[in-house]
């Protein structure tokens, strides 16, 4: 039975992956300081004799007893409200974490798969978004925390590549929702959904014409999945790329829950990008994979899972 580490295993994406890897036979050691992750995300997983988890920041020395074959590095604070309050804690789990990460994989000799994000484009001169663009980003805005840890991040990773030999892959993610997510968390579709649910208006930053697309969590941890086995150590976009704008995203959550919320506009905040569309060109080709769950489909099963928790009293962090 191969044996994976998943960091940030108690947050959205890393729980999923547990998930994931616990089904497709692996031994799952799941670490995270709790920071913006949730016990209650993986309570299920205790149980089962091939999950072990470890409550530590990847920020500090990691060691983990035995053999490791992968490495998922996705400890990190993700949302905008997390990582502007939480800034110094994001440079470091960029890059100490990131450290020492890839130093467990050199000892161990296994191969690390790094979460980098379509934040690293920045707000961008190009559209869609490919690989190959280098990107549009203020490194000492207020997003620049987030931004330049992810780009450290994989720059290291690739050093480690080039230097060491290390089997690395990088993922860039872009938007992407289901179940587990936040109420609180200050991205787009949670705070939509929990306005609607509890009647209050729902808040548009500047016009709502600033696109992104979104992407349901199953087809991305399949993604990951099939990059992780892949052979190719370059960053690769995965995401969805039916670009919508945000007042489109609104509307659609006003129509499937009925609500009678009015939209209300706020000033855009400093440096949101204008434009968010992943060029999945090379995904197609490299791991032939595309997404499947419409947004449709998508939203509704997202719906159901933040209807269950405001009817429980909601989650306040």
């Amino acid at each position: 039975m191969k044996r994976v580490l998943i960091t940030g295993a108690a947050g959205f994406l890393g729980s999923h992956l547990c998930d994931k890897f616990i089904a497709e036979g692996y031994q799952v050691i799941g670490m995270d300081n709790l920071l913006t992750g949730s016990l209650s995300n993986i309570e299920h997983l205790f149980p089962l004799p091939q999950f072990t988890f470890y409550h530590h920041d990847v920020s500090r020395f990691v060691h983990v007893p035995g053999e490791l074959d992968y490495i998922l590095h996705f400890a990190s604070p993700a949302s905008p409200i997390d990582y502007l309050k939480m800034p110094i804690q994001t440079l470091k789990v960029g890059s100490l974490g990131t450290h020492n990460l890839l130093g467990l994989a050199l000892a161990k000799k296994a191969r690390i798969l790094v979460a980098s994000t379509s934040e690293v484009y920045g707000d961008p001169e190009e559209h869609p978004q490919r690989e190959t663009y280098w990107g549009h980003v203020n490194p000492v805005g207020p997003r620049g925390v987030y931004d330049e840890a992810k780009r450290f991040q994989e720059a290291i990773t690739m050093a480690y590549h080039t230097f060491h030999g290390l089997e690395t892959r990088i993922v860039r993610i872009f938007n992407t929702y289901g179940p587990r997510m936040r109420l609180h968390d200050g991205r787009a579709l949670p705070a939509f959904m929990y306005q609607a649910l509890t009647n209050k208006d729902i808040t548009l930053f500047g016009d709502g014409m600033q696109t992104r697309a979104f992407c349901y969590v199953s087809d991305l941890v399949d993604g990951i999945y099939r990059l992780l086995l892949s052979d190719y150590p370059h960053p690769v976009n995965i995401g969805n790329p039916d670009e919508i704008p945000i007042k489109q995203l609104a509307e659609e959550v006003l129509q499937l829950t009925g609500a009678a919320s009015k939209l209300t506009c706020e000033p855009l905040p400093k440096d949101d990008p204008k434009q968010r569309q992943p060029d999945i060109t090379l995904a197609k080709q490299l791991l032939g994979w595309e997404p499947k769950v419409s947004r449709k489909e998508g939203i509704a099963i997202t719906y159901e899972y933040f209807k269950s928790v405001v009817e429980k009293g909601g989650e306040l962090r």
